[in-house]
This record gives structure tokens, sequence and C-alpha cells, in this order.
């Protein structure tokens, strides 16, 4: 299935976007003979059958694995793997602080169903909810620098990823993370609160309070495991962003992750790096579904993988 999407997004690709046109752009104007001399050796000369570019293509890969090059002749292996660590970095650390956030108050706005507990959280994160990204992002950038500018604070930075040494690192990377934390533990607070509850009213749970086990026992031992098995999906396919990134967090903090070279990709027409793009996505997806796969099958003993 990931050959075949990966082809698809290449025809798509090659289909849709004309790196012809950005050499037709320039003024003055390159020769006819230069303008496919350089799109030949990109691989990308809309001249060329899309047959014979795609098994070229293809062929790169499976014996060089070599992505192709940019319009302009840049190798796209050597930019998205660094692109996708950048990634990476930006978002592991915000996808698992989300997901232990969201699944904890879930679980807790659930026992304490309707009262003031569950009332506050369920209105926070109806707020994250309906807030785009890129307003919340903006939003804590310029809260953070009235706040520095009336302080003279000196925390965090609001650009890049720093110069390497850990302090610099957290300094870049704390404000992104907050954003990124707020805006994915919403997700998982909301479905682990609405199954814990369908789960908490289940005869096999019913039967084991009936039988003098309490509350909280019940809970844990039984409604947890049985009600975490369709958040365990939600967190299969958050794995993809760890790898594509957030596109607007980066661009509001200017970090040059994987999406926001996808979007520099399509902007600039180039072919080859949207695939390769589109390919890493495939990738984490299939392995955050394996790895869902498997934490199901330690929930649910009802699943066995032989």
């Amino acid at each position: 299935m990931l050959f075949l999407a990966t082809s698809g997004v290449y025809f798509l690709a090659s289909w849709f976007l004309g790196p012809r046109s950005n050499y037709l752009a320039l003024r003055p104007q390159p020769p006819a003979e230069s303008i496919n001399s350089s799109l030949d050796y990109a691989g990308i000369n809309d001249q060329t059958p899309i047959f014979e570019r795609y098994w070229n293509w293809l062929t790169d890969i499976v014996l060089h694995w070599n992505w192709g090059y940019s319009p302009v002749g840049e190798p796209v292996s050597g930019i998205i793997w660094d692109r996708a660590w950048v990634s990476v970095q930006l978002v592991t650390i915000s996808t698992v602080l989300a997901i232990i956030i969201g699944i904890a108050i879930g679980v807790r706005a659930a026992i304490r169903k309707y009262k003031a507990f569950d009332h506050v959280t369920n209105s926070v994160s109806a707020v994250f909810l309906v807030m785009p990204s890129f307003v919340l992002a903006l939003l804590v950038v310029l809260t953070y620098l009235t706040l520095q500018q009336k302080f003279d604070l000196h925390w965090f930075a609001v650009t890049g990823l720093g110069d390497g040494t850990f302090f610099s690192y957290v300094q870049h990377l704390f404000l992104p993370t907050l954003v990124l934390t707020l805006v994915g533990y919403v997700g998982f607070h909301l479905t682990q609160r609405t199954y814990l509850l369908d789960t908490m009213n289940a005869d096999f749970v019913r039967t084991a309070r009936a039988k003098g086990v309490p509350q909280n026992v019940a809970i844990r031992r039984h409604a947890l495991r049985t009600s975490m098995i369709p958040t365990a999906y939600g967190i299969a396919f958050s794995i993809t962003g760890t790898v594509t990134g957030a596109l607007f967090v980066e661009q509001i903090f200017a970090i040059h992750g994987a999406g926001l070279y996808f979007i520099e990709s399509l902007s600039k027409n180039d072919i080859n790096g949207s695939v390769a793009v589109a390919f890493l996505g495939g990738v984490a997806t299939c392995a955050g579904l394996l790895l869902a796969d498997i934490f199901v099958a330690f929930l649910d003993p009802r699943i066995r993988i032989s």
C-alpha cells in the first residue's frame, strides 16, 4: 500500500506541478536547451514520457536510494532527512506530552463526570479545539514578547532551534512545544473521556462493582484498559506528525522542518521533494498503525498475534 500510495503521489505531482514554469518566469529567460538540460538532470522534464520518468525515478530509489533533485539541482535526499529530523525533534516531545496529559485529564474528567473539574476541563479544551494552531502560536508569541518587553525577560526564544547546546535547545523549543501540546492534548482528552464513560456503564464493569470491587479498582483494571483501545489508533495517526511536523508552527517559529519543506516544494514545483515528504508521512503512518495493533493486542486479551 505504501508503494502504491507513493507512486500515486508521484503521478499526481507530475501532472499538477510544472517545474518548467520556474525557468519560463525568469527574466531574461534561459534558452530552451538550458531549461531542458536542467530538467533532464533533475528527472522532471515534462517533454519526457511520464512512465519513463517514473521508471528512472523508481530505479534510482531502489538501486541508489536517490530521491532525485529539485528544479534547481539540489539533491532531495540531502535535504529531506535533515528536515525530517528537525520535525522529529520539534514534535516528539509535544506528542508524548499531549498523549499523557490528554489521557490523564480524560480519565479524571470521566471519573468526576459533571463536576467542577469536568466542566472546567471541557470548557478549556473546547477553546483549544476551535482555535486554529496558527492563531494559538501567534498569541503565545505575542504574549511572550509583550512580557519580555515589560519585564526584560530572556527565558525563551521565538525563532529557530538554537546553537546546538542543551540550554539553547530548551530555550528555542519550549514555546513551539507548548503550542503543539495545547493543540494536541484536546483530542486525547475528549475521546478518552467519551470512551471511558461508555465503558464504565458496560455490563462487565457493573458486574465487577456488584461483586464489591471498589470503583477506582474496577475502572483501572477493567474500564480503562478497554477504553484505551480506540485511543491507541488516535495515537497511531498522531505519529505521522512527528515526521511531517506542524506546518503553521514551523512557519511562525521559523523552524525549517519537513512540513515547511513540503509547502516549499509545492510552491517551487519540486516534484521529487513533494513525493519524498509524502513517502515519509506514509512510513510514519504505517509504523504508527503497527504499534497501535501491538498495543491493542496487549490491551485486549481477545486479540492474539500469531
